[in-house]
């Protein structure tokens, strides 16, 4: 990746965000193997290209910061922290990936994540318990008894203020979430985890435009939606899935308030694509979307 620096900060924060990483063969990490395979081939594909501001990069930054610090702590007898682990998959492909804590005497693998305060109150956690669930796939192929995961959260967003007001926000800067693990529900994570590297490694064999899309989860897609508000208002007084919904309910409306009201289209947008997918100038959809 090229780092670039257009507001000229200094040196050591450059440093801080730059990366010597170099992607192996055959081999992905955990977090790529959360992406779709169009996204983390491509991010392969084109690592020597894809560009990113150092202005951009803050929280990237911030979670380094915050790992290194956490590094630096002492473990006790029945702990490991920040340890690489490979696991081999039947294709000959690798799985790799650094946990940030295991304590053996549980069984639970804790990761760390700077997270915003709308992660807790969305719930929206299933990216996080995938990994884990990785983690501990894998820890059991090396022969431990893993069956937890646990996320400790550092909110960078918290709002003391709205914490004494507002009843769904988290009442602290740290939040702790966590998930026990079937045995039935690693064997099944195994199963489907040599199944995305079979299509990994048949879609290594495709260009750049024939690779699948990534899923609308992927590119956190909204949905479209139509909505319907009084002229004049801001707000939306409700919002439907389909236009003639609306329209039926815009006749209602005017008839019981008296005011003349319009439907709005609100197209479905590809977030991700949009703003935080770096690979986006290779992929054929992300510059249709932009243009």
């Amino acid at each position: 990746m090229k780092i670039t620096n257009r507001l000229g900060l200094p040196r050591p924060i450059v440093d801080a965000a730059t990366s010597d990483h170099r992607y192996a063969p055959r081999r992905y990490s955990v977090t790529q193997m959360l992406k779709g395979p169009r996204e983390a081939i491509l991010t392969r594909r084109h690592a020597d290209e894809i560009e990113a501001d150092v202005a951009d990069m803050a929280w990237a930054i911030f979670g380094s910061a915050m790992h290194l610090l956490l590094e630096q702590s002492q473990e006790s007898a029945t702990q490991l922290k920040e340890n690489y682990i490979t696991a081999e998959m039947p294709n000959g492909y690798t799985l790799s990936g650094i946990f940030d804590l295991y304590d053996d005497a549980t069984g639970t693998v804790t990761d760390y994540k700077s997270a915003t305060v709308w992660k807790v109150v969305f719930g929206d956690w299933d990216d996080y318990r995938e990994q884990l669930l990785s983690y501990v796939w894998m820890l059991r192929q090396i022969g431990f008894d893993a069956r937890r995961g646990e996320i400790v959260a550092i909110l960078k967003d918290h709002s003391k203020a709205k914490a004494r007001t507002e009843r769904d926000y988290p009442r602290h800067p740290f939040h702790v979430v966590g998930w026990d693990f079937s045995d039935e529900e690693i064997a099944e994570f195994g199963e489907r985890i040599a199944a995305k590297f079979r299509e990994i490694e048949r879609c290594e064999k495709l260009p750049d435009d024939e690779l699948p899309l990534c899923t609308p989860e992927q590119r956190w897609a909204t949905a479209e939606k139509w909505a319907v508000r009084k002229k004049g208002n801001k707000k939306a007084s409700k919002l439907f899935d389909r236009e003639r919904e609306a329209r039926d309910y815009v006749e209602v409306l005017e008839l019981d308030s008296g005011r003349k009201c319009e439907v709005e289209h609100r197209p479905s947008t590809d977030k991700k694509c949009l703003e935080y997918c770096d690979c986006r100038p290779f992929c054929n959809y992300g510059r249709a979307l932009e243009g």
